[in-house]
């Protein structure tokens, strides 16, 4: 089997919660993990976008630098980013082949009695390339929660915990307590941890489970980034790149220097495609691209879009089944012109016509439409309007993206 096609068949196992797979996947190939410094990432929004601006700064400063994050918008070798670029094809099918003949021999050898997931085995893909590439410093975005994740193999010099909010309950837990427990998990002995503005009972957590494993808060707030330029849109970036800069600063004293002017460059240039993300196209058409996907993401996005002072524009909106979907949509609504529900291309996503029987419930007075193929739903947005806004799910950018990008 094609090494591509073995790692996407790895997909029908689902999210398997654990570290036996990963930690055996990585003394099989002898530990790539502790090849690199590491920077561990996690919270419920914002990772992704810190994971971008403490990696660009690490570049800036003159280190060799590799960025994990997850998922994809169009294509797998965004996930594993080396100094700013995505891995070269054959150097990843070369690490998919690797990794999957060290799976090989622990399932022989009984060693692993079930197939690992597509995140274990991306995982240690990420691993072995960075440590074929000769990385210095790796920044490693959580896949989903902390103390179970994949990524919690590495004994990182710092990590940091954007947020807290609601998504993932059924993984997570039903309480902020119970998912800033989870987002813990990361927090290593003597290990310091940043962490970002989060409400108080998520807050005592992690201060609680980082006090028993003697590991110092840094508590960051949007003023740690006064005097430097934030590249990536919405007032909500302003608080990652508090995060992002307290991080750098706690980098630096761990033995990795970041000076001011590499900060500056990390923060005004973090190359994080589909965050606020604004393309104009041919014809005078535009589209306003989010990875809104869960309720805080909805409620900055809708943030937003009421400050920018632009007026309600069509949103075509697909979303997981498993989100808070009415959430949601109860804060976007107000904000869009139209609805047009749509379907991402994945068997995750929730059908177009729930999501539209659901928002005629919340906005009746709304013109609601369902297009299940996101193409069609593109083009009904754009004969509304030139201007739209497309959220609610990062497969369904990827799928926007790839549309937009043959035109």
């Amino acid at each position: 089997m094609d090494p591509l096609a073995y790692l996407f068949s790895l997909g029908q196992f689902g999210i398997k919660f654990g570290l036996q797979n990963i930690s055996a996947i990585v003394a099989e190939l002898g530990h790539p993990e502790r090849a690199f410094h590491s920077v561990h990432v996690a919270g419920t929004n914002g990772k992704g976008s810190v994971t971008a601006m403490v990696s660009a700064a690490l570049r800036a400063a003159g280190h060799r630098t590799a960025r994990y994050t997850s998922p994809h918008l169009v294509d797998l070798a965004e996930r594993f980013v080396v100094d700013g670029n995505p891995v070269a094809h054959d150097a990843l099918l070369s690490a998919i082949g690797d990794v999957r003949s060290a799976v090989d021999a622990l399932r022989c050898r009984g060693i692993l009695d079930v197939q690992p997931t597509f995140f274990e085995v991306t995982t240690a893909v990420a691993f072995e390339l960075f440590r074929r590439a000769r990385v210095e410093v790796a920044v490693l975005e959580v896949g989903l929660g902390g103390r179970l994740d994949a990524t919690n193999v590495v004994t990182p010099i710092a990590t940091a915990i954007t947020s807290i909010a609601f998504d993932h309950q059924k993984y997570l837990g039903d309480t902020l307590r119970e998912i800033a427990a989870e987002k813990a998990g990361i927090i290593k002995p003597d290990v310091p941890v940043v962490l970002g503005p989060v409400a108080a009972e998520a807050r005592v957590t992690i201060e609680r489970i980082a006090a028993a494993r003697g590991a110092a808060v840094i508590h960051a707030s949007p003023c740690d980034a006064d005097g430097f330029a934030v590249g990536l849109a919405g007032a909500h970036q302003r608080e990652n790149a508090g995060v992002a800069v307290r991080l750098l600063r706690l980098v630096g004293e761990r033995g990795v220097a970041v000076p001011d002017d590499a900060i500056a460059a990390g923060l005004a240039e973090p190359d994080w495609p589909g965050r606020l993300d604004r393309r104009q196209l041919g014809g005078g058409r535009e589209v306003l691209l989010d990875a809104a996907h869960n309720p805080a993401g909805a409620l900055a996005l809708a943030s937003y879009l009421r400050a920018d002072g632009r007026g309600p524009r069509p949103l075509v909106f697909a979303v997981m089944r498993d989100k808070d979907i009415r959430e949601m949509l109860t804060v976007l609504l107000p904000e869009t012109s139209r609805l047009i529900a749509t379907a991402a291309s994945t068997p995750r996503s929730a059908e177009p016509e729930s999501i539209a029987s659901v928002a005629r419930e919340i906005a009746p007075g709304l013109p609601i439409v369902v297009e299940p193929a996101p193409d069609a739903a593109l083009a009904h947005a754009w004969r509304v309007s030139p201007a739209i806004v497309v959220a609610g799910s990062i497969f369904l950018l990827g799928d926007v993206l790839r549309l937009i990008n043959r035109t």
